[in-house]
């Protein structure tokens, strides 16, 4: 396995101008947090933007500072990587909305208290609007790709849209031009289970302890059994009980399934904030391509010269293999380069980042083009 790499570093940037919203708001001093791998070239041509999932943040490829586990696409991204930061620049920057040292909910607004339920509700559009300010002010003004996952390519698909001159090349992974009406379901359960919890308290529990921990964990539970395959968790799971010989008759975690999604949800209350898990889903909520441009996808992308990949996955219902041929069907008839491709993985959503080498191929292949 290739090593870390030794060019990793960690960035604050705060925005010389108001951030204008879709909402018509607008935020000032809007502070960024992002990371950068590899150098970047004297012509700055060698950069690749990569945008991160709803429950990710800037650190692709270094130690989570929470945690301590590796970052979420450590496998991807490095040196000999299939995004290969001996020749690329990569940069990851966490979402405006976020939780990580770009400014959400938590950040404190103008009178110095969190902003909490203040803040302005955001869309994918205002994320990939902070992010190209945010290549302003590196001066890169054409990425060589830009890359996301799930809610990353999202974004992705938003900058080949709506700042067409921005990126030569767009790798959309696992995703989606806009949610369906089952994924906004699966959401507001959760964001019912977050306002639920009486920690809540109106979204106002900074500086108060603990906020609504039980409700944040049962969000995550909920939306972690859609990234995840039937076939994968017949697999892992079965029926096969934890930690026992015999059913308790009672409310405990009897199966493993069941105590697999207790640890998912609980340790993700030690690393996300529950306001922020609020305006992220209400931004992917929003999304939808078409709409933004009159209704028709493909009139989305008539002002690009970027070309795309579009990779799914076989087992992934959340974001299935008919969504990636919508957007390549609305790239066609706007004459755009694209290739689809779908990919087996027995992961479900989350086989974009786990081990699948036919997705570094892919990927590989398509960056080095």
């Amino acid at each position: 396995m290739a090593e870390a790499d030794p060019l990793a570093r960690s960035r604050r940037l705060t925005l010389a101008e108001p951030l204008a919203l879709d909402s018509g708001q607008a935020l000032a001093g809007v502070e960024i947090a992002y990371e950068t791998y590899g150098e970047l070239a004297a012509d700055k041509a060698n950069a690749i933007l990569v945008f991160h999932a709803l429950t990710g943040d800037q650190y692709a490829a270094s130690p989570h500072p929470k945690t301590g586990k590796p970052g979420w696409w450590a496998r991807m991204v490095g040196p000999g990587k299939p995004i290969d930061t001996v020749r690329f620049h990569v940069i990851c920057a966490n979402i405006v909305g976020g939780c990580m040292g770009s400014t959400g909910p938590a950040s404190p607004a103008a009178d110095g208290q969190p902003y909490a339920m203040r803040f302005p509700v955001i869309t994918i559009r205002d994320m990939v609007r902070a992010q190209v300010a945010l290549l302003d002010a590196l001066g890169i003004a054409r990425l060589h790709a830009a890359v996301g996952g799930s809610m990353g390519g999202m974004q992705a698909l938003s900058l080949a849209a709506n700042f067409p001159e921005r990126t030569a090349a767009a790798l959309v992974i696992a995703s989606t031009a806009r949610h369906s009406a089952q994924n906004i379901a699966f959401h507001e359960v959760g964001r019912q289970a977050i306002m639920a919890d009486p920690k809540w308290n109106g979204g106002d529990y900074y500086g108060s302890g603990k906020g609504p921990e039980a409700g944040l964990a049962v969000a995550r539970m909920a939306a972690h059994i859609t990234y995840l395959s039937e076939a994968g968790l017949t697999e892992k799971f079965g029926r096969r009980l934890q930690d026992r010989t015999a059913k308790t008759f009672g409310f405990d975690a009897d199966f493993q399934v069941e105590s697999y999604l207790r640890h998912q949800g609980l340790s993700f209350t030690d690393r996300f904030d529950a306001n922020s898990y609020l305006y992220i889903t209400r931004a992917m909520d929003y999304f939808d391509l078409a709409e933004e441009h009159g209704g028709r996808l493909a009139d989305a992308f008539r002002g690009t010269s970027a070309r795309f990949c579009l990779i799914s996955f076989d087992t992934d219902w959340l974001y299935p293999t008919s969504e990636s041929r919508h957007v390549a069907h609305a790239l066609n008839a706007a004459g755009a380069p694209v290739s689809c491709v779908e990919l087996s993985a027995p992961f479900g959503h989350d086989s974009f980042l786990l081990d699948v080498p036919a997705l570094d191929r892919v990927i590989a292949g398509f960056l080095t083009q």
